[in-house]
């Protein structure tokens, strides 16, 4: 019997704040964070993500966001390309419609986090997954809550995944 081929799964991970959150968070926050962190995931040569517009795809680094600031290694999968746009087409319908996104409880993170386990059995780092919560444990985080729920963070460049009937 023929070994399953065998796919690279990368994880992109941007700091949206360009290190403004490293240099600002203590005064703020009182704690410090790393990053406001955008991720995605890179499988079968591009790059999928989750924004305020759903699902989106592009070349591995080509959203507007430039190179990623760092690469995270999740590991390597046997889902084929077929089956990961079945999977990514029943996402974009269930959890992750373009109206489900909220930037602390269903994000880009939270999309990336759900399609490593997928893919590889494996979650994202914890440094991302927590910031949310930790944004909010703060008393400025939620003093700001109302103002940053209604932020809608979409990358440009990409292109939609997975939209019934071509629907955008």
């Amino acid at each position: 019997m023929e070994p399953p081929n065998l796919y690279p799964v990368k994880l992109y991970v941007y700091d949206l704040s360009k290190g403004l959150a490293r240099r600002l968070s203590p005064i703020m926050l009182g704690k410090q964070l790393e990053g406001i962190w955008h991720t995605s995931i890179v499988v079968h040569k591009d790059e999928f993500y989750f924004g305020s517009s759903g699902i989106s795809s592009c070349p591995p680094g080509g959203t507007l966001l430039g190179p990623p600031d760092s690469v995270v290694d999740v590991g390597s999968t046997e889902v084929t390309e077929e089956l990961f746009q079945e999977y990514l087409s029943s996402l974009g319908e269930s959890l992750f419609r373009r109206e489900a996104y909220d930037v602390f409880e269903n994000n880009c993170n939270t999309f990336t986090n759900e399609v490593a386990q997928f893919l590889t059995g494996r979650k994202i780092p914890s440094y991302i997954t927590d910031l949310p919560s930790e944004i909010l444990s703060t008393p400025f985080g939620q003093a700001l809550r109302p103002f940053l729920v209604s932020v809608q963070i979409q990358p440009p460049g990409g292109s939609p995944v997975g939209r019934p009937n071509g629907q955008s």
